[in-house]
């Protein structure tokens, strides 16, 4: 084979070795250009639109770990408060425990004053006075408008429940204390106690419930 000859076979030899690594350098100085290539730095308008992208249980916790203490002290103040209204607010609960602590005290007719004694509507207008701050009439049926009526299958602690045991409807009245119980003042030479309305005689004697709410 001729000189000329043999230097054309090495440069054809080398040529496709040549061309493979221009291609996989420029290929990896694409790669890196890619790679390394940044968004421009955000302003500040930037930072404040992704502030406000936070949800408030992100805004929370992000206070909470910077200021631990104050975290707990706002928190805690929030308690507190929630736990006043809630303290201030008497509720229906509340009437027929004022009613429960009277259990034992006699029975009066006309009684109005746990120091003399209940009837029913007495002891009703009492423990109404005191932890709903309600005043209410005198007669267990004029009692009986007051409120909003309520059906036998809702009744909830504290709910008036009426009943005929004198030949007319809403004759007495007792306090519902759940559970088919009520609190009242019976009968002559009985005392406040606890009664189960499922029993027939008070069963057949059901007229009624209503709801009161406590005075603002």
């Amino acid at each position: 084979m001729s000189t000329k000859n043999n230097r054309t076979f090495q440069i054809r030899s080398l040529l496709p070795n040549r061309v493979l690594g221009a291609a996989a350098v420029g290929a990896m100085v694409l790669l890196s250009g890619c790679a390394t290539k940044q968004s421009p730095p955000g302003d500040q308008a930037s930072l404040d639109e992704l502030f406000v992208s936070l949800s408030a249980t992100d805004n929370q916790r992000y206070r909470t770990q910077s200021d631990p203490l104050g975290a707990y002290l706002k928190n805690r103040a929030q308690s507190d408060i929630y736990l006043a209204e809630r303290q201030e607010q008497p509720s229906t609960s509340d009437f027929a425990e004022a009613a429960l602590d009277f259990l034992g005290t006699k029975y009066r007719y006309g009684g109005s004053v746990p120091e003399t004694g209940f009837d029913c509507s007495g002891l009703v207008g009492y423990a109404a006075e005191k932890s709903l701050g309600l005043k209410l009439p005198r007669q267990s049926a004029d009692i009986a408008k007051e409120g909003e009526s309520v059906r036998r299958n809702e009744l909830q602690k504290g709910d008036l429940v009426f009943f005929n045991t004198r030949g007319a409807r809403f004759s007495h009245v007792g306090i519902y204390i759940g559970n088919n119980k009520f609190v009242h003042a019976p009968r002559t030479g009985a005392v406040v106690r606890v009664e189960d309305m499922s029993v027939s005689y008070w069963t057949k004697r059901y007229n009624g419930a209503r709801r009161l709410t406590a005075s603002n």
